[in-house]
Order: C-alpha cells, then sequence, then structure tokens
C-alpha cells in the first residue's frame, strides 16, 4: 500500500492548465469584488441583493483560496525545499493580501448597519438565511475593524512579517539533520525521526536521541528565538491596534467559547495535575528512576504490549474497530487508504508531526503522518481520520459555513482515538491492558500536563515580549520553568526539554497564539461526547453526526447543548477528567501485579 499521498484530486502541478487557470481566475476575480465593492457598498439600498451578491463572491474566491493554497501547502509539507511550493504559497499569500480591500469595505458597510436592519435583510432573502450566523458573526467582530489603510498595511508587513518568520522555522525544523548513535552506530536522521526515538525500547537510544536533539538546537536557536520574537511581537502590535485587551482574549472569542468557559476548564485541568503526578512518578519507579521521570523517558514504551503494526495492520485495525462504531465510518477511512489521502512514511525535508488538512471544495482531506509502527503511531493515524471525518460531515455545509474553531476541532479526532483505545483495551489480558493504558495515559498526560505548560509557556513570552524580545536563555529558562509549574514533582528536573519552544510549529503562526487548551478542551469535551455514546449506543451515532456538521455555525456552547453538556460547568470538566484519573488509579495497581 502506497505511503505517500496523491495531490492530484486538487491539481496535477503547478504548471497545469487547472492550476493556473484557478491562479488566473483568482487574481480576476479579486480586482472584480474589490471594483464592484468600491462602486456598491456605499449605502443600504438594496440591502439584501448587495449582502446576497458579497456572499456569492466570497464563495467563490474562499474556494479558489482554499484549493490553492492548499496544494502549495501540502506540496511543502512533505518536502521543505520545494520551492515552487514556497513560491506559490507567497504568491497566493499576496493574492489574499490583495482581497484585504474588498473584505474591508464589507467589513465596514457591515459595521454601519444596525442589527436589526441585518437580520431584516437575511430574513427577506432564501440565500441568506444559511448564513446568519455567519453573517451575525462577522458583524460583531467589525468592532474590531480598523481602518481600510491600516488592515492593508497589516496584510501586506505580514507577508514579510509573521508569514516570512514562519517559513524560516518551518525549513529550519525540516532541514535539520541530527546525528545519532543507535546500536553503536552513528545514523544521520532528520528530526522528526530523531524525536521518534523517544517511543524506542531502548532507554539508551531514547536518552541519546533526547541528547543529540538537544545538542543539535545549538545550530539553529538564535535564528529560532529571532522568528519566535518577530512573530509574537507583530501579535502584541495587531491586537492592541485591534483592541483586544490581549491576545488571549482574542483567541477566545475566534475560538467561538467565552472565558468563563475556558477558565472553568483550566481550574478542572490545576486541579487534577496532582494525580498526573502520581503516574509520572510511578512510571519512572518502573523505570529505574528515583527522583522523578526524566522527560526523555516521558513516552517510554513500559509493559508487555505487542502492539506493533505494519501501515496495512494499522489500517484493517482502525477500520475494524470504526467499523462497530459506525459502518460509515469504516467506509469512509477505508478509503481514504485506498485512494492515497494518507502520506505516513518519516523523510528528510517532510516536516514533524501530524495534521489533517480538510478540502472542502472536493470533498476530500489529506493526512500528513510520520508512521513508525508503534500504538501511539497508529492511534494517531485513528486521530488524524476523525478530523478527515468531522470534514466528510460538513460536505453538504457551504464554504463559508464549514470552518469550525480551535476548540471544538479535536472533537472527532479524540472520539476516534478513543475508539481504538478502547477496543485494545477490551480485548487485552492483564499484561497487554497495562501496555495499552499507559500508552493512553502518556496522550492524555500530554493533552493535560504538557499542554499546561505551553499555555503557562505562552501566557509569560507574550508577557515578557511586551517590555523586550526574548533572548534564547529567557525562553529556555521561561520553558523549564513552565514545565515545573506544570509536571510539579512528576518529572525529573534535572532532565527537563529546555528547547520544546522550538520543535512546535503552533507557536510560530501568527494567527494560532494559545493553540493549546483547545487540545484539552478536544480531549475532555470527547470523553465526555464518548460517555453520551455508552449510554445511548447506536441512537447516539445520528446525534453525534449532527453535532459534527452544525459546528461551523455555532457557538460552542450551543453545539455542547445538542448532546446535553454545559461547558461553563467546571464539573463537567471534572468529571471528564475524573475518567482519566480512574485509568491512573488502574495504572498503578496494574503496575504493582504484572
Amino acid at each position: 500500500m502506497e505511503k505517500t499521498w496523491s495531490l492530484d484530486a486538487l491539481y496535477p502541478s503547478f504548471d497545469s492548465e487547472e492550476f493556473q487557470g484557478d491562479f488566473n481566475k483568482l487574481e480576476s476575480k479579486i480586482q472584480e469584488v474589490t471594483e464592484w465593492s468600491e462602486e456598491n457598498l456605499k449605502d443600504q439600498n438594496d440591502l439584501t441583493g448587495k449582502l446576497e451578491k458579497s456572499i456569492e463572491e466570497q464563495e467563490e474566491i474562499s474556494r479558489l483560496l482554499r484549493k490553492l493554497m492548499s496544494y502549495a501547502h501540502l506540496r511543502s509539507a512533505t518536502n521543505a525545499k520545494d520551492q515552487d511550493a514556497l513560491q506559490y504559497m507567497e504568491k497566493v499569500s499576496k493574492k489574499m493580501t490583495a482581497l484585504t480591500k474588498a473584505s474591508v469595505i464589507f467589513e465596514k458597510w457591515l459595521k454601519d448597519l444596525s442589527e436589526k436592519e441585518l437580520k431584516s435583510a437575511i430574513d427577506d432573502s432564501k440565500v441568506l438565511p444559511e448564513y446568519e450566523y455567519y453573517l451575525m458573526e462577522k458583524f460583531e467582530r467589525t468592532k474590531y475593524l480598523l481602518s481600510e489603510e491600516e488592515e492593508i498595511t497589516i496584510a501586506k508587513m505580514q507577508e514579510t512579517g509573521s508569514q516570512a518568520w514562519n517559513n524560516l522555522q518551518n525549513v529550519l525544523t525540516s532541514t535539520l539533520m541530527i546525528e545519532v548513535e543507535i546500536g553503536g552506530k552513528i545514523q544521520k536522521l532528520p528530526l522528526p525521526a530523531v524525536r521518534n526515538l523517544a517511543y524506542h525500547k531502548d532507554s539508551k537510544v531514547r536518552k541519546a536521541g533526547y541528547e543529540a536533539e538537544l545538542e543539535a538546537y545549538d545550530r539553529i536557536e538564535e535564528s529560532s528565538a529571532a522568528a519566535l520574537n518577530g512573530i509574537k511581537g507583530e501579535v502584541l502590535t495587531t491586537t492592541k491596534m485591534r483592541g483586544y485587551q490581549s491576545p488571549l482574549e482574542e483567541t477566545v472569542l475566534k475560538s467561538r467559547i467565552d472565558r468563563e468557559t475556558l477558565d472553568a476548564m483550566i481550574e478542572a485541568m490545576k486541579e487534577s495535575l496532582p494525580k498526573f503526578r502520581e503516574y509520572y512518578r510511578r512510571k519512572g519507579e518502573l523505570l529505574g528512576h528515583k527522583n522523578g521521570l526524566p522527560i526523555y523517558d516521558i513516552f517510554a514504551p513500559i509493559g508487555e504490549s505487542s502492539m506493533e503494526f505494519s501501515y496495512e495492520e494499522a489500517k484493517d485495525y482502525i477500520v475494524k474497530n470504526f467499523r462497530s462504531f459506525n459502518p460509515e465510518l469504516a467506509d469512509f477511512t477505508a478509503h481514504a487508504f485506498e485512494n492515497r489521502w494518507i502520506d505516513a512514511e518519516p523523510r528528510e525535508g517532510k516536516r514533524g508531526g501530524a495534521f489533517c488538512a480538510n478540502l472542502h471544495p472536493i470533498g476530500e482531506s489529506r493526512i500528513l503522518a510520520n508512521f513508525d509502527g508503534s500504538f501511539s503511531n497508529m492511534t494517531t493515524l485513528a486521530h488524524e481520520l476523525g478530523h478527515a471525518y468531522h470534514g466528510y460531515c460538513l460536505r453538504n455545509e457551504k464554504l463559508l459555513n464549514s470552518s469550525y474553531t480551535m476548540p471544538i476541532a479535536e472533537t472527532a479526532s479524540i472520539f476516534c482515538e478513543t475508539i481504538v483505545v478502547s477496543a485494545a483495551l477490551k480485548d487485552a489480558d492483564k499484561k497487554e491492558a497495562f501496555g495499552i493504558l499507559e500508552a493512553d495515559l502518556q496522550g492524555a498526560g500530554q493533552v493535560i500536563v504538557d499542554i499546561m505548560s505551553r499555555f503557562l509557556f505562552e501566557s509569560k513570552v507574550f508577557e515578557i515580549r511586551e517590555d523586550h524580545a526574548l533572548s534564547v536563555e529567557e525562553l529556555k529558562e521561561t520553558m523549564l520553568w513552565a514545565q515545573k509549574e506544570a509536571y510539579g514533582e512528576g518529572l525529573d528536573p534535572d532532565s527537563l526539554h529546555p528547547y520544546m519552544w522550538l520543535n512546535k510549529p503552533h507557536y510560530y503562526s501568527a494567527g494560532l497564539s494559545f493553540y493549546n487548551f483547545p487540545y484539552a478542551f478536544g480531549l475532555l469535551f470527547a470523553k465526555g461526547v464518548y460517555s453520551e455514546y455508552l449510554k445511548q449506543g447506536t441512537e447516539f451515532v445520528s446525534r453525534y453526526e449532527r453535532l459534527l456538521g452544525a459546528t461551523g455555525k455555532n457557538e460552542i456552547k450551543d453545539v455542547a447543548k445538542m448532546v446535553g453538556i454545559n461547558v461553563t460547568d467546571p464539573d463537567f470538566w471534572r468529571s471528564s477528567l475524573k475518567l482519566i484519573e480512574k485509568d491512573i488509579d488502574e495504572f498503578i495497581r496494574l503496575s504493582k501485579e504484572v
């Protein structure tokens, strides 16, 4: 089975008639809509007709932008040296900048309306009711809109500012080759492969990978620090200009949640940290450590789990267990594997980690992974396929109604991950269950404890960046402080990871500030949703699909109410965390028996 994806459904190549045709069409459509906006969006005459025209143009331009940028981005993700991809990412970004004028004209025109006028215009239309949430959300956000000149200037400056810094960091980490000793031989491996050594069975290999990784960062630390400072500085400047209290406030509002919801979740997460520290200390003891778990052993496989997979076996296992929940999900997943939606093999120039890109204009998705056969990597595939299925559930929505926010984005992925982990635990004997449970707790610890450290780190970085650019040493010290605050006595304080800020790409996106707490939200919300499935059985499947299909045009608290969940109540988050704490207790019990 092929382990590389095919992008032909998007475009055959950059030189193809299809790509060049859409690229040229985008340019003409942007010019056309800009001229139309300048001429027509001056008053409220024919309000309904002008709104309908604006929506129609936004749909068309969004479709073109999504296809073109997705193709360039996906090409670049698997080959950081793909110069055509890098050039077209920049070219399409410039087109997006050119669109800023029309967008600002539309939003300023919208801002001059009253809420009553807007709702009346929507009610008078056969087209607009489908876009009511989209329009009302955009109307609410116009209060943070700057002048046309300012918005255009910011968009242009971002091309050579945060976007350029982000591209630099991607190249630095994607092309970093690291020498590491494995089995007595020196191997030269890309960064993602070295980080994957953290899952190796041999403790010497894990430690060697960790030490080689830290040593290699010396080559790119100054450049990475400059990139991070440039991006965070730009974010602080633009958020203040627009009137947000902070980058966190902007993220919360754009996430379609409120501060009450975030605070309720953070409160419950902090309360759970002592229990996670018990897990880490016990794991450390099992691995022969007396002063807490060294961070290089945090992903160490323990127990006698035989759960290793070839790529074909991973596919079969995932499809089989997805079928127990929903045959449609299983068939969808098999289709994704068979039609080369997944790029699975680690290789030089390919970015690390994993992601899913939902390509709404063609009704498909593409998944990037760095699969090495481990149980963890199998569950990562299941996780990303959940994202793809989320996109599938939105396939009948208009493109403007298909964008969901970060916190709810992890719901389907973690739900799918939970399906395969639960299945594995159900069929396992005591020793196997111990290994599987430990692997699951590895993930939960990352999403709760490590996310807490990232949340604390980013909060502190923004606070310091208000005063001055952070040196490499300050960044390292801040990361160590955040890890100690979150992990406490669970980790060995002499074996932490001061460079964790360098290998997490989300820190380097100006549009993704605080891209950390959404993972915790997703895990805990998905746990709650999965509990509802266990209560209701097959009757829940249709409700679950409707929930996913509603995520593009509803506030998260309203989506949650569809399955009876109140996300502003700390007790909901505590109840989800109790499920994980129960697993920790079971892990500690089993650790004394196997």
